[in-house]
């Protein structure tokens, strides 16, 4: 007999779209680096975006992981918001490459910090009725 709660759940679309917008930050990432951004030789930002994203693309069995999107989401916008290096990037458009990276990875992660409570407060709703 087949056991509902054995199979793997599919990723709903607001978890998705945490997802995306994880990994369109990673790759912001490496295209500030490609146009000249200072960052170190492994960037940890880079490295935890897609760490999350991994963690809440692959677990989606345990509610938990898609806070680990909002956490990671919410603690590099705010960093990345607060960080001097950022606000010259962003007040610098003559660096196209540098700039546009940097626009998108903050687009990116308001993406993935409103997806990922969204899809928290999803999975939290539908795993208390069950």
């Amino acid at each position: 007999m087949d056991n509902p709660t054995s199979r793997p759940r599919n990723l709903s679309p607001a978890a998705s779209l945490t997802v995306a917008g994880l990994l369109a930050a990673a790759a912001s990432i490496v295209i500030q680096i490609a146009s000249g951004a200072d960052y170190p030789t492994i960037p940890p930002g880079l490295v935890i975006l897609l760490a999350a994203a991994g963690l809440v693309a692959l677990a989606t069995r345990s509610r938990w992981t898609t806070i680990v999107g909002v956490i990671v989401s919410l603690f590099l916008l705010v960093g990345g918001a607060l960080a001097p290096q950022a606000r010259a990037q962003l007040g610098d458009p003559a660096q196209v490459g540098v700039f546009i990276g940097t626009v998108i990875q903050l687009l990116a992660l308001v993406v993935a910090l409103v997806a990922g409570v969204a899809a928290t407060r999803q999975l939290y709703r539908t795993q208390t009725r069950a």
